[in-house]
């Protein structure tokens, strides 16, 4: 295909904020256990792991929903699940997502689906299923079918994400395809299993290489073995294009009669749970805004090749894309969400490395600054700030600082090389950055003493350490603004 112009690419990345769009799919409660590994246990050859943090997300169709939201995407979404504990903590977390409309249906005597993983050091130790894998009960088929067909008409595409736990089962997703059409609305679906004959009609699957040859029952080993079974899958059920995700392949999509191929973006590979959710979402997020298909289509792969990147189930956010497109951008690249921090302090803990963390207004940055910054970062591999945001340097300092606003006091400390990783946070102290972040070492000025230092005592609570560095007498941002001003 034409190679897409960078600006057609951006803009189009940009639009993905007016997409809304309406999911119906198996919802998961994904668990993740983090910890570490010293010893293996006397009671069996395993290993012993000390519980550190856990942190929950949804899962399933509720991950294509939090990629939707990553790009600022409008959602509806339709769902079951169980009268339990974990229903309850998906219901909230879905629930607690900007610009999301939930419909979770409860059955009762269901099981919600929960995965719990174990990871040590970036390592999964092993995964942990809770589920109940049947059809849901009929009368809540058909209130579910009734309740997406209203809402259809209010979005702009719909997307089925099967992940064969039930919620899509039997005649299900046919009376959905159906529904959205009545409508004028088109569907992506994200398949499972081997009858696709339940899909009839969609405009668009997703399927991997490997439930590519479960479906057709063909080989996938080579280029024109891939595009023989995509012909036969879409001739087979009427789809009207069929994009199939080929891992460290890229991407290979069959519109119509016409064949577009999209190699991998991913520079690193650490974990390709739930890129099939990135790719539907972002895919679907285009369509819904007027993208053309192979546009929205190359987006998907770049939003892949930065999931895959990370650690456990991510999203990818339209600044990750746009910093995908726009390398040049370079150490404004540092600065980061609070969420998109957490991934990548995650990454750097993956290979090992030691993170440091510290904290400050940086209001005007001086010598004293540069000086703590440096032995801030001789402690450890990677060095994050926590920046105060300007409300939060108003309350502390008085309405007349910040003398610099966030985004320029952001950009100076990011263009430093002793500096990792940038994160704004607007409360009075650091400590939910701190509890979020986890610092190995945590580094405040020798003006206080350890036992001062805001969020000292959670760091060594976990065994971290908390060090003080020295000051350069004379070089505070107090006596620099009054230098200054003579």
């Amino acid at each position: 295909m034409p190679e897409i112009p960078l600006a057609d690419l951006v803009a189009a990345v940009r639009a993905l904020r007016r997409a809304s769009v309406l999911v119906v799919g198996d919802a998961m409660l994904d668990r993740y256990v983090y910890g570490a590994v010293r010893r293996i246990s006397p009671e069996a050859p395993v290993p012993v792991l000390a519980v550190e943090r856990e942190v929950a997300m949804p899962g399933g169709a509720g991950n294509v929903v939090r990629n939707l939201t990553a790009v600022g995407a409008a959602v509806a979404f339709v769902s079951v699940v169980g009268d339990d504990q974990a229903g309850s903590d998906l219901t909230g977390l879905i629930g607690g997502q900007p610009g999301v409309e939930p419909w979770l249906l409860v059955q009762g005597g269901r099981h919600t689906t929960t995965k719990t993983r174990f990871i040590a050091s970036g390592q999964h130790l092993m995964r942990a299923d809770q589920e109940v894998v049947q059809p849901i009960h009929p009368r809540l088929a058909d209130r579910m079918v009734k309740i997406a067909g209203d809402a259809v008409a209010a979005t702009a595409i719909l997307v089925l994400s099967d992940y064969g736990k039930g919620v899509l089962d039997g005649t299900t997703a046919k009376r959905l395809i159906d529904a959205a059409h009545a409508a004028g609305r088109r569907v992506v679906v994200d398949p499972k299993g081997r009858d696709y004959a339940r899909y009839a009609g969609a405009d668009i699957v997703t399927p991997n290489r490997g439930e590519l040859a479960e479906a057709t029952g063909m080989p996938v080993d080579s280029e024109e073995a891939i595009l023989a079974a995509m012909r036969a899958l879409q001739a087979a059920h009427g789809f009207g294009s069929v994009l199939v995700t080929r891992s460290e392949d890229g991407m290979t999509l069959l519109q119509g009669d016409r064949v577009h191929h999209f190699p991998a973006e991913a520079e690193e590979v650490h974990d390709v749970s739930g890129a099939g959710d990135t790719v539907v979402a972002t895919l679907a997020a285009g369509l819904a805004c007027g993208l053309e298909l192979p546009v929205a289509a190359r987006l998907s792969n770049i939003a892949a090749g930065i999931v895959v990147s990370k650690v456990g189930t991510a999203v990818a956010r339209e600044e990750e894309l746009l910093e995908a497109l726009t390398p040049e951008r370079g150490a404004l690249r540092k600065v980061m969400s609070r969420s998109a921090a957490l991934e990548q302090v995650e990454r750097w803990r993956r290979r090992g490395w030691r993170v440091g963390f510290t904290n400050g207004c940086f209001d005007l940055l001086h010598p004293g600054h540069v000086h703590l910054l440096e032995q801030a970062r001789s402690w450890c591999d990677r060095l994050v700030v926590g920046l105060n945001t300007d409300a939060s340097v108003k309350r502390l300092k008085g309405a007349a600082r910040p003398i610099q606003a966030e985004a320029a006091r952001a950009a100076v400390l990011a263009s430093l090389a002793t500096v990792d990783c940038v994160t704004l946070f607007d409360e009075d102290t650091p400590v939910e950055l701190i509890r979020t972040l986890r610092p190995e070492v945590l580094v405040k000025g020798a003006d206080y003493t350890v036992e001062q230092v805001v969020g000292g005592d959670i760091v060594l609570d976990y065994g971290g350490q908390v060090r003080l560095a020295q000051l350069l007498p004379g070089n505070s941002t107090t006596a620099t603004v009054a230098r200054i001003r003579g």
